[in-house]
């Protein structure tokens, strides 16, 4: 089992306690990484984040047309790729 040294706050003393990596039914921390659940995590934060930059692009003059139409199709795409995940990760239970 690895172990990680506990990083102190900045004007605080430095802990110098080992914390271990906690470990659960086998799964290791990689494979929570690279995790479905986390996948559709970071594409959701993803489709906000391009949300606010298609809004905010919006407001703005002059119109930069074809880089507002790339952003949106960018965003269709991981709407799409988070609908198609999501069925992965939490398949629909049968009526």
């Amino acid at each position: 089992m690895g172990a990680i040294y506990g990083m102190g706050l900045a004007g605080a003393a430095p802990a110098r306690e080992l914390l271990p990596l906690t470990y659960t039914a086998g799964v290791t921390m990689d494979d929570n990484l690279h995790s479905p659940q986390r996948r559709l995590i970071e594409l959701r934060i993803e489709h906000g984040d391009l949300d606010s930059l298609i809004d905010r692009l919006a407001d703005e003059a002059p119109l930069d047309d074809l880089a507002l139409r790339r952003l949106k199709k960018r965003r269709l795409r991981l709407r799409d790729q988070i609908a198609h995940l999501a069925a992965h990760v939490d398949p629909p239970e049968p009526a």
